[in-house]
This record gives C-alpha cells, sequence and structure tokens, in this order.
C-alpha cells in the first residue's frame, strides 16, 4: 500500500496528463504545422523550388539566419556574465536590475524596435557617435544583430541563472584551496555546469531570432538582398496575395530552423552524457 501511494504525484496519472498534453501540443502547434502544411499541397514541386531558391528569398535566409546566430552567441556570453552578477554578487537596485531583464518579454517588440532605430540611427543618440567613423548600425545588419540580442538576453539569463543559484560554493571553494586560480576553477568546475544551459539559452534566443519580426522590421530598413529578413519577405508575399509564395518561404523556413534545433539539441544531450 506504501508503494503504491508513493508513486502518486500532484498531477493526474500518466493516461490524463499524456492526453492534456497532447491536446495542448494539437491546438498550439500541430494542428497551424499542418494548416501550413496542408497549404503548400496546392504547389507544384516546380514552383516551390523556384521560390525557395529565389535569390531575394535565399539572401533573405542568409540575413536571418546569421544575424540570429551572432545574436545568440554574443547574448550567450553576456547573458553568462549579467546571470554571474546577479547570482554572486550583492549591490543597491539589484531587484531592479534583475527585473529589468525581463523587459523585453513585457515591452512590445514593435516598440522595442521603433526605440532601437531612434537609437541607433545616424541622428540617434548612439548612432550619431559611430557615424563620424563610418560606421552605420541602423538599417544594417548591425542594427538587425543587436535588435535580436535584445529580444534575446533574457532567455540565456534566466536558464543559467537557476543553475548557477544551485551550484555548490564549497566545490569552487575546495578547488581554490587545492591551488587551482580563479580561471581554472572556472574553467574545470563551474563551466561544465554551465555548458547545457548555456546552449539551452543559445537555442532559445537563436528559434526568438529567426521568427523575430516587430523588433526588426524598423532597424533593418527592409532593403531587398541587403538587409531584408525572411518573416517580413513572407509578409510582403501576404500582402501582395501570393500565399503559394508566402507559404513556400515559410515552410522552407521552418524546415531549416527545424533542422538546426534538432542539431543543436542532439549536441546539447551528447554533452549531458559526457558530463555525466
Amino acid at each position: 500500500m506504501h508503494s503504491s501511494t508513493s508513486k502518486r504525484g500532484v498531477l493526474p496519472g500518466f493516461g490524463i496528463t499524456m492526453g492534456y498534453s497532447v491536446l495542448y501540443i494539437s491546438l498550439v502547434v500541430l494542428i497551424p504545422l499542418s494548416a501550413l502544411l496542408l497549404n503548400s499541397t496546392g504547389l507544384t514541386w516546380e514552383k516551390f523550388w523556384d521560390v525557395a531558391t529565389d535569390s531575394r528569398v535565399l539572401a533573405s535566409y542568409k540575413v536571418s539566419f546569421l544575424t540570429a546566430a551572432a545574436a545568440g552567441l554574443i547574448d550567450t556570453v553576456l547573458g553568462l556574465l549579467i546571470a554571474w552578477v546577479l547570482v554572486r554578487y550583492e549591490f543597491p537596485g539589484k531587484g531592479l536590475f534583475d527585473a529589468m531583464i525581463d523587459l523585453p518579454f513585457a515591452l512590445p517588440t514593435a516598440v522595442a524596435g521603433v526605440s532601437l532605430t531612434a537609437i541607433y540611427s545616424a541622428n540617434g543618440w548612439i548612432g550619431s557617435l559611430f557615424e563620424p567613423l563610418g560606421i552605420r548600425i541602423a538599417f544594417t545588419p548591425i542594427g538587425i544583430t543587436l535588435a535580436l540580442m535584445f529580444i534575446g538576453i533574457p532567455f540565456v539569463v534566466r536558464t543559467v541563472q537557476p543553475v548557477l543559484q544551485e551550484l555548490d560554493a564549497e566545490v569552487e571553494e575546495a578547488a581554490s584551496t587545492l591551488g587551482a586560480s580563479r580561471f581554472r576553477t572556472f574553467r574545470s568546475v563551474v563551466l561544465p555546469e554551465l555548458i547545457p544551459p548555456l546552449m539551452t539559452g543559445f537555442a532559445l534566443a537563436f528559434a526568438r531570432g529567426i521568427g523575430e519580426y516587430g523588433s526588426v522590421v524598423f532597424i533593418s530598413g527592409n532593403m531587398p538582398m541587403k538587409t531584408e529578413i525572411a518573416p517580413l519577405l513572407i509578409m510582403s508575399k501576404l500582402e501582395q496575395f501570393d500565399y503559394a509564395g508566402a507559404t513556400a518561404v515559410a515552410l522552407m523556413l521552418l524546415i531549416i530552423s527545424f533542422v538546426l534545433l534538432l542539431l543543436i539539441n542532439s549536441l546539447q544531450r551528447r554533452v549531458r552524457k559526457t558530463a555525466k
């Protein structure tokens, strides 16, 4: 009797829990994706290939994936530093600083895009400092990367922060007592524990950046072959009532994103197995 009750959890049994999970995933994920696939069935293979391999479409993919990857990598480093400061140090205004990390979640992306464009444009507060040096930020891939960094940084911080809080400080103290330098202690003791959450944070920031529209559409300048992102190209085709073309671009974007995230998740699982 004791064994049967000890296996019971707060949530319902496997059947009910699994049913709710499948229903939720179906309503939120599977049905919308199925609609996308059904819309693509009206496309011939030749039409799909022509749209997917168009030079303008390929350029938009390049801009979207490269800027999202760059923003994700930079956010991984900055997110680790911010999480480290929040966990390991006490300073005035720490609570306010911690709350500001989640601001990109609450702020409408369009508002963020307008604000970033005003700041980093040639006559903006920050953009005007770089303009005399010949460095343009707004309406370039640099501006797109900054916008994606803004909306992606909370994913890394909030993924790494709980892991840092759970790390045993006594292990670091033991390594220091044995003569290890701070850098070696971080590299050998702390970093192996942080690699999985860092990879998770990067994957979340990268995935968010690929499909981001509101915060990028203003600062990108929307120049075809230069700063046009894939989501904007999809919207342009929808506005022109080119539903087949928009579906083809969206489906290719979905496939590439899924493959990249699958590779990242596979690498993450290998890292966790190696750490164990």
